[in-house]
């Protein structure tokens, strides 16, 4: 490089043009030379990358070298050489302008730096995309790790950057961020706050992809699709996207419905209201009606022996079915929930099954549900919750009881 830079100049005077002119012109020449070289190269290295990915890729089992491919790790290392080329030939082209010498340097150290951050970039964006191809590791915050390793590549680089531009040492620059450090807080707040959220909620393992969460302060409902340094990402049942910050996740409150679907059956918990006036002791006659329900003939059996043989030892007056121990039809009622739950296929009966009584109200008193489904799948569990309350509501006649409706109280007002 440097004969033929001495040999333009020498041929460039000879054509009589001026020395300072010529050293221009020779400038010119072998930049334009350089360019040349440089491109063919790159685009030559380049090529030869890709062919031996691509050919290496086609015979290897594992998907990491496709990620390699796609995100274009190949291509930014094609470029290390070419860069290396320009920075050996640099002094040689601009060998009498030391200033513009100096500058060139500076910037192809600082592109260097830059190529870097791409590769690193290329390589944690290869990772990230076959980890998520890892069953073990589909639910984790992938995103989040690979913006924080990003955020102090770029953070070194830029510092590094700086170093070269101003020729300062690095400590220098350190120690001016640190009396700069509540500026670059106020002004970095939320990515150094998602930082700290992305890393509790990874390791308390309060949120995975895949989850559905419920955050009413945000209006989100649905599935989580990503999570990130600086947001996470719920793709609610109506289709929409709610976009909420990382750092939310460990300041407000939010339902995590991870324990119903990882458990053996989703709750169901609803109550039908009964009318209070429609409840009352139950006759002989009564019990023998209810008796013909298939359900609760054994239990009516095996009550009324026990209720008449206290009622017997203890003398009491059954004139008024008020004395002594007695049933009553929402007491059976009850019962026959209780009983029909247990039979019923789509209940599981591993877990709790329960119809209770809730506190009576000016409404009525409500019979309440609690079981557990082993369909948890929505639209199933809705079957099922439906499937059980049109019997329990066509049940309850039966039983001489009445379900409570705001229209009763609107008839009673009637004059």
């Amino acid at each position: 490089m440097d004969k033929l830079s001495h040999w333009i100049t020498n041929h460039l005077q000879t054509l009589g043009i001026q020395e300072i002119w010529a050293k221009y012109l020779n400038m010119i020449i072998l930049v334009v030379v350089l360019l040349v070289v440089v491109f063919i190269i790159d685009l030559v290295f380049r090529k030869i990358l890709l062919k031996a990915f691509s050919k290496f890729t086609s015979s290897s089992k594992t998907h990491f070298d496709d990620f390699l491919i796609k995100n274009k790790t190949p291509r930014n290392l094609a470029h290390i050489l070419p860069i290396m080329l320009v920075y050996w030939a640099i002094p040689y082209v601009l060998v009498d302008f030391d200033y513009a010498k100096k500058i060139a340097l500076k910037g192809i150290e600082v592109f260097g730096i830059i190529l870097c951050l791409w590769i690193v970039r290329s390589l944690l964006n290869t990772f990230k995309d076959f980890f998520k191809t890892l069953p073990n590791l589909k639910d984790k915050p992938i995103d989040s790790y690979i913006q924080v390793f990003m955020i102090f590549a770029w953070a070194i680089g830029i510092l590094y950057a700086f170093s070269i531009i101003t020729g300062a040492a690095l400590w220098q620059f350190l120690t001016a961020l640190g009396t700069a450090s509540a500026i670059i807080i106020l002004v970095f707040r939320d990515t150094i706050l998602g930082f700290v959220a992305s890393i509790q909620v990874s390791i308390n393992d309060m949120v995975r992809i895949g989850d559905w969460i419920t955050f009413e302060k945000y209006g989100a409902d649905g599935d989580v699709v990503e999570i990130n340094l600086a947001t996470v990402k719920v793709q609610n049942f109506d289709k929409t996207i709610t976009t909420i910050p990382t750092y939310a996740l460990i300041s407000d409150s939010f339902k995590n419905w991870r324990g119903m679907t990882s458990s053996p059956g989703r709750r169901i918990k609803r109550a039908i209201i009964i009318k209070q006036e429609s409840i009352r002791f139950l006759s002989n006659e009564d019990v023998q009606n209810f008796k013909k329900i298939d359900l609760i003939k054994d239990y009516l059996n095996t009550r009324q022996k026990d209720i008449s043989d206290y009622n017997t030892e203890n003398n009491i007056d059954k004139s008024i079915l008020i004395n002594g121990r007695n049933l009553t039809n929402l007491g059976v009622f009850r019962k026959y929930i209780d009983v029909y739950l247990n039979n019923h296929s789509a209940i599981n009966k591993d877990m709790m099954i329960m119809a209770r009584q809730l506190a009576p109200t000016t409404q009525g008193i409500a019979i309440e549900i609690y079981a557990f489904s082993n369909d948890k799948r929505w639209e199933n569990y809705e079957y099922i919750i439906a499937d059980i309350f049109d019997h329990m509501l066509a049940a309850t006649p039966y039983f001489n009881l009445e379900i409570f409706e705001l229209a009763d109280i609107k008839k009673a007002k009637t004059p």
